[in-house]
């Protein structure tokens, strides 16, 4: 029997701008997907408690602040930390083209910046996770 993909949407850090977490986070759930979202000024640690005590196949990160390096790698070091069974992490936001490659090479998955349509993050999200 299949199941919902399962999606935790976070905002880490001080960023208050949650405008377009709660537009992805609406799209998710009407794709069938079951949404968790956390709300603002979230710590890292914080995001990967809740992704595991939710049991999430997915994190979206939205980051707006500029923090993203700092704050995903610790995102990434904490569910690492956490268990075998990672979800499949994705970021969106303003991600200087610069630091991607350090992000996708520390575990993220895909990056979605401004103006992405949201069913290509449905798309991917669908693809990605094997249920």
């Amino acid at each position: 029997m299949s199941r919902n993909i399962r999606v935790l949407i976070a905002k880490p850090g001080l960023d208050g701008h949650d405008r377009g977490a709660k537009v992805i986070a609406h799209t998710l759930r009407d794709a069938g997907m079951d949404v968790v979202y956390t709300g603002i000024r979230q710590s890292p640690e914080m995001i990967a408690e809740t992704a595991f005590q939710e049991d999430v196949d997915v994190v979206g990160i939205s980051v707006l602040s500029g923090a993203h390096q700092q704050l995903i790698q610790e995102i990434v070091e904490l569910l690492n930390k956490r268990g075998e069974n990672n979800p499949l992490l994705v970021v969106g936001g303003i991600i200087p083209t610069e630091d991607r490659n350090s992000l996708y090479a520390c575990g993220v998955s895909k990056i979605f910046g401004p103006g992405t349509n949201t069913s290509d993050i449905v798309s991917f999200i669908k693809k990605s996770v094997n249920l």
